[in-house]
């Protein structure tokens, strides 16, 4: 594996560094504005969005943080998740984000496998946290679900969010470390349990400045955000690229079809994310009088529309592994509709057939990028050693587990997850972890779950069950096991009961029948 040496882009640097370099370079210009959906609209400048960072640092070390402790952060967007975020990196603290889509067992996971000190959430989740977390030594709560009118009081033995902050000249100031771990992200993959993918402060700043590159941001672009920020898109394709580029970040509590055009309009947008959902819901509202959006970034393999809003498309391919970009849409090129884009320079591209030999133009085969570990690729998986370094080859290259065709013009085509994936709306969901929860329910004999062609979410996971007493009863049951162990866009929307499931070789079972017969 390729490991970072003392010398790299970042020598020197921290996430505290480049927010405390932009307070100094431009401190009255707006960094984050709040756009609720029932309260006012807020705004944080620069040079208080570095204050207020300080502050929760200061409060935060008070309670006992300390550098190297892990706290979970589950919440949706509202600036108090950006403020401790960065608040946490100051004092080196390992933020640990969690999907708030998740059950009370999936929390229990990521809080025992983090080992997890303390928590933030909101009285949305609090009851929820509480039961997951009971070892833990506080959980912090805010006053408001981020969209909705204060709560009152709040739930007993909750820290309220407001004690949190401290003064912010008792911030202490710590040496920068690039490559300390500086947050987690829980990524689902081929186990049935997810996996912690550990992010140092060298990996944020380069997610920060090479998105910035690669979309060519500027300081006079305004970001329109809806994705959820525990995400990779969100935190570092959106925020942390806006912080390097010195723009400004529209955050919003999630996506609305119906305020979306009137928010972008307000705050003069010029770019935004998108994915299959948000564009079906939009192609169903009146276009708008008046835009200023410049272009839209997506996944590579959705078909962007070119004509409707005058609205140019770049397609980009990325991974949490990966941190940016790996393949992206030049903005001075056009690329063929449904391309992921050219392999970016900052990355080794390589595309092989399942002998490891390279594949010809025109033909697919499975996806593997080099970078530097800590650097331009994830730091490792957290607690899991052997994990991480199944993840790699003998020369530093990672399995993304995609399969890709290159064309001899440049531009290469998404084709398929060969991990045994599925894409449900913007979430990557491991067949796997769905087949494992099935399995334990009494009565099952063999589970396997593929995905469904969905118009609006891309896909949707469909459970195909081999039982001993196939029936209502048992598929109740499954449904039931279903909603108590795993997030809502994990669970099953079908079960479809088999006498047996297609076997090829070594008893594999063939998914690609069963993903005909949905598709028949």
């Amino acid at each position: 594996m390729r490991q970072a040496t003392a010398f790299h882009p970042f020598t020197g640097c921290d996430l505290p560094w480049l927010v405390d370099r932009q307070a100094a370079q431009r401190p009255d210009k707006s960094f984050l504005i709040w756009e609720s959906h029932a309260g006012p609209r807020q705004t944080l400048t620069y040079a208080q969005f570095a204050e207020e960072t300080r502050a929760y640092a200061a409060g935060l070390a008070a309670k006992g943080v300390k550098k190297g402790d892990f706290i979970a952060l589950h919440m949706d967007n509202c600036p108090e998740f950006l403020l401790l975020w960065y608040a946490l990196s100051r004092i080196g603290a390992v933020t640990v984000t969690t999907n708030t889509r998740s059950t009370s067992e999936e929390l229990q996971y990521f809080i025992a496998h983090s080992g997890a000190k303390a928590a933030i959430t909101q009285p949305r989740y609090a009851a929820l946290l509480q039961a997951a977390g009971p070892r833990l030594d506080w959980i912090a709560c805010t006053a408001t679900d981020c969209d909705a009118a204060p709560v009152a009081p709040l739930p007993s033995g909750l820290v309220a969010f407001d004690d949190l902050r401290g003064d912010p000249v008792l911030s202490s100031a710590r040496a920068a470390e690039p490559m300390l771990a500086n947050s987690v992200q829980y990524t689902s993959g081929t186990t049935s349990r997810p996996k912690g993918v550990v992010w140092t402060h060298a990996n944020a700043l380069w997610g920060g400045r090479v998105t910035a590159s690669h979309a060519r941001l500027t300081d006079a672009d305004v970001h329109l955000v809806h994705f959820p920020l525990f995400h990779t898109n969100a935190i570092c394709y959106s925020v942390l690229a806006t912080l390097w580029s010195g723009g400004t970040v529209v955050l919003t509590p999630k996506f609305s079809a119906g305020r979306f055009w009137d928010i972008a309009a307000r705050n003069r947008c010029t770019w935004a994310n998108v994915v299959m959902f948000t564009l079906r819901a939009l192609e169903a509202q009146p276009d708008p009088p008046r835009h200023w959006f410049r272009f839209w970034a997506g996944v590579g393999d959705l078909a962007l529309p070119r004509d409707r809003w005058g609205i140019k498309t770049n397609g980009w391919f990325g991974m949490t592994e990966t941190v940016s970009q790996c393949i992206v849409t030049d903005p001075d090129m056009i690329a063929p509709e449904g391309s992921m884009g050219w392999p970016a320079q900052e990355y080794e591209i390589a595309i092989r057939r399942e002998d490891g030999t390279e594949v010809s133009f025109g033909e697919t085969g499975r996806l593997w990028i080099r970078g530097v570990r800590g650097v331009s690729l994830f730091e490792s998986y957290l607690n899991d050693a052997a994990a991480t370094a199944a993840a790699f080859d003998a020369d530093g290259w990672f399995d993304t587990g995609d399969e890709v065709r290159p064309t001899a013009e440049g531009p290469i085509f998404f084709v398929s997850r060969a991990k045994d994936m599925l894409r449900v709306g913007a979430e990557n969901v491991a067949a796997v972890e769905i087949e494992t929860v099935i399995a334990r329910v009494p009565g099952v004999v063999e589970v396997a779950v593929v995905g469904k062609p969905d118009r609006m979410l891309d896909e949707i996971p469909v459970a195909f069950v081999v039982a001993t007493a196939a029936g209502p009863v048992l598929a109740s049951l499954i449904h039931a096991t279903c909603d108590e162990a795993l997030a809502d866009f994990k669970r099953p929307r079908e079960i479809i009961f088999v006498e047996a499931l297609p076997k090829g070789l070594l008893d594999k079972t063939l998914k690609k029948e069963l993903r005909a017969r949905l598709s028949g």
